[in-house]
């Protein structure tokens, strides 16, 4: 993979604008962004220099490498109307964890995945050399040369097909999404009643300080896991009070690390 490889990036969302500086950063060439949105074209390209363009008709037929960051619900219009300004033989692959690489198949003869598996948010900076980069290709030619583009941008590159990336997606969204959408209970509850969300930073960060060197299985703590129905009920009856909303996420919780607590038990007693 040499620097004089050239890659359009469709798409400066989350994933797009953080991969377009990523790939000019470790010196391999970006040569158009595109946006529906002009400006946040311009953003990006005035950060890595290149050309911003906000009508595929403007788009090069002289890329080696197409790479739609555009949303799942968008990738296969933007595909079909990227066939019709650039050769069919051309590599296109995108970025996406849940969407199928076949989805491509109609449009071009050459596609793929290029999927960063990580969170992106354009405020935050992210350090690419530890990101798994999740590629693959109807052709061997083409995952050997995206393996060697995730390995500029990567210490972690690896082989995944359609049905493995759609089942690492599932699991990325309970260990991100989801676990996220907790926290951010636990903001709402903290400070709906005065207290500061800090006090619970260190708690996350030991959670997630053990889990990377041991089974979270193994490391789970608290009442659901010791059968604690005490403390389990003034939980729920404090939830019942304050924040109805958040009893069913409770329950369940709960259960799942305990299945021997059931449904009755669990029922916020009257």
């Amino acid at each position: 993979m040499s620097k004089e490889l050239k890659i359009i990036l469709i798409g400066v969302g989350n994933v797009g604008f953080h991969l377009g500086k990523e790939l000019h950063e470790v010196g391999l060439e970006v040569n158009q962004v595109y946006s529906r949105k002009i400006t946040k074209a311009k953003r990006l390209s005035k950060i890595i220099k290149c050309e911003a363009i906000k009508n595929l008709e403007d788009i090069s037929k002289e890329a080696d490498i197409y790479i739609l960051a555009v949303p799942d619900s968008a990738i296969e219009n933007v595909a079909a109307n990227l066939s019709k300004q650039i050769p069919l033989s051309k590599l296109v692959v995108h970025t996406s964890g849940a969407t199928p690489s076949t989805v491509l198949k109609p449009y071009f003869k050459n596609y793929g995945i290029f999927y960063p598996l990580q969170t992106f948010s354009i405020t935050r900076k992210v350090n690419f050399s530890n990101i798994p980069i999740c590629v693959d290709s109807n052709l061997k030619k083409h995952r050997a040369s995206l393996e060697k583009l995730g390995r500029r941008i990567s210490q972690s590159v690896h082989q995944i097909n359609d049905q493995e990336r759609s089942i690492l997606h599932i699991a990325a969204v309970f260990v991100n999404n989801f676990s996220n959408n907790l926290f951010t209970i636990g903001e709402k509850i903290t400070s709906t009643e005065k207290l500061p969300f800090d006090l619970l930073k260190p708690l996350i960060q030991e959670t997630v300080d053990k889990i990377i060197v041991q089974s979270p299985h193994e490391m789970q703590t608290g009442p659901a896991k010791r059968g604690d129905n005490t403390t389990i009920q003034l939980h729920l009856k404090y939830l019942k009070k304050h924040f109805p909303e958040f009893i069913e996420v409770y329950q369940t919780m709960t259960q799942n690390i305990n299945s021997k607590l059931s449904k009755i038990i669990l029922r916020q007693k009257k």
